[in-house]
C-alpha cells in the first residue's frame, strides 16, 4: 500500500472509530437558489417576466435557475389575449408558459377583470349590462379553459377598490354593479376548478381603508358560497413612504378567513440616486416582507415584480424612481437579494 493510501485508510479508520460516518452519496444537495430556500418552507418564491425580455439569454438562465414560480406581467390582460371582439390571440401567455414549464415553475395566471389594459374596442363604447355581462363571461371563461390545469392561481378581479375602500369606477362596476365580482369568481370557477381564485390590489398591506374593504368583501363572498380562494398582496412599496405596519397581522387576519394570501408583485423602489443607505433600508424591507409571510402558515408564497432593475416597470411610471428590485441592471446580486436568502435560510 502506497503512503498516501495507507493515510486515508488510516483517516477513514479513525472516524469510524470515533463514531463519525461520512455523509451518504445520496445525501440531498442544499439549497442554493431562493425558490429552493423558500421550498423548503413549503411555499414558492418567483420572479414576474415579460416577452420582450425573452431574448435576453443571460436574463433567461437567470429567471428559469433563481425561481420557482412566474408571472407573466402583460401577456394574460385583456389587451393582449382579445384584442379583437371574441377573437382571441394566447401567443405572448403561451410563450411564457412553455419556458415555464420547461424550467418546472409554478404559473400565476394575471389577470381576468381589470380596468387598465383593455382594448379599445371595450373602452370606446357604451355598454348595457346586457351587452357587457355576456363579453365578460366569454372572456373569462376562454382564457381560463385555455390555460387550464397548467396555472396554480388566478387573479380574477384585480384592483377593484379605491384608497378610500369604495368600489373603482371601472366599466365592469358601472355597468355590472358590484355583483361582477361574485359573478367572475364562479365563471372562472366553471372554466377551471383547480386553480386557487384571488381578488389581487396594491396598498393593502398592512391594515387599513382599502384592506378592509376586501377582508369585508372576502368574508361575505365566502359566506355566500363563492369560490373565492386567495387575496394577493401586491406589495409595490416605495423608501419614502415609510414600511407600512401591522403586514402579518394582517395577512393573518385574512389567513383566519379560510383564504390562502400570495405576495404578488413585490418590489420596493426608492428616489434615484441609489445609495448605500438606501440599499440596505431596502434589504431590510424585503426581507422583512418575506419573514411576515413566512411566518403565516396560508402565505403561500412570494413573486418579485420582474427580479432586474434592468426591467422595472418603476422608471417609466414614477420618473426619479427605480432600483426597485433585488438584482441590478447587469443581473448582479444587490444587498436585497443577499438578505432574502438569509431570511430564507440560505
Amino acid at each position: 500500500m502506497s503512503l498516501s493510501r495507507h493515510l486515508v485508510a488510516l483517516s477513514a479508520a479513525v472516524c469510524v472509530a470515533a463514531g463519525l460516518a461520512a455523509a451518504p452519496a445520496s445525501a440531498e444537495p442544499k439549497p442554493r437558489t431562493l425558490g429552493e430556500l423558500a421550498k423548503k418552507h413549503h411555499k414558492y418564491f418567483g420572479s414576474a417576466t415579460d416577452n420582450p425580455e425573452f431574448t435576453d439569454a443571460a436574463y433567461l438562465k437567470l429567471l428559469g435557475s433563481e425561481f420557482g414560480q412566474t408571472t407573466p406581467g402583460n401577456a394574460m390582460k385583456w389587451y393582449a389575449t382579445e384584442p379583437r371582439p371574441g377573437v382571441f390571440d394566447f401567443t405572448a401567455g403561451d410563450e411564457v408558459m412553455a419556458f415555464a414549464k420547461d424550467h418546472h415553475q409554478k404559473v400565476r395566471g394575471h389577470t381576468l377583470v381589470w380596468h387598465s389594459q383593455l382594448p379599445a374596442w371595450l373602452t370606446e363604447r357604451s355598454w348595457t349590462a346586457e351587452e357587457l355581462r355576456p363579453v365578460l363571461k366569454n372572456h373569462i371563461q376562454t382564457v381560463a379553459r385555455h390555460y387550464k390545469g397548467q396555472v396554480i392561481h388566478w387573479d380574477v378581479v384585480n384592483e377593484a377598490f379605491n384608497e378610500d375602500g369604495t368600489y373603482r369606477e371601472s366599466v365592469f362596476y358601472k355597468t355590472l354593479g358590484p355583483g361582477y365580482i361574485a359573478d367572475a369568481l364562479r365563471w372562472a370557477h366553471e372554466a377551471d376548478p383547480h386553480a386557487k381564485l384571488y381578488l389581487n390590489d396594491y396598498n393593502v398591506d398592512g391594515i387599513n381603508a382599502k384592506s378592509d374593504a376586501y377582508y369585508k368583501l372576502i368574508k361575505q363572498l365566502k359566506a355566500d358560497g363563492v369560490p373565492i380562494e386567495g387575496f394577493g398582496l401586491q406589495g409595490h412599496l416605495a423608501l419614502q413612504y415609510g414600511y407600512p405596519a401591522g403586514i402579518k397581522e394582517n395577512i393573518q387576519r385574512f389567513a383566519d378567513l379560510g383564504v390562502d394570501v400570495a405576495i404578488t408583485e413585490l418590489d420596493i423602489r426608492m428616489e434615484l440616486p441609489a445609495t448605500p443607505e438606501k440599499l440596505a433600508t431596502q434589504a431590510t424591507w424585503y426581507a422583512d416582507y418575506v419573514k411576515a409571510c413566512l411566518e403565516v402558515e396560508r402565505c403561500v408564497g412570494v413573486t418579485v415584480w420582474d427580479y432586474t432593475d434592468k426591467y422595472s416597470w418603476i422608471p417609466s411610471v414614477f420618473p426619479g424612481e427605480g432600483a426597485a428590485l433585488p438584482y441590478d441592471e447587469n443581473l448582479a446580486p444587490k444587498p436585497a437579494y443577499h438578505a432574502l436568502r438569509k431570511v430564507l435560510g440560505g
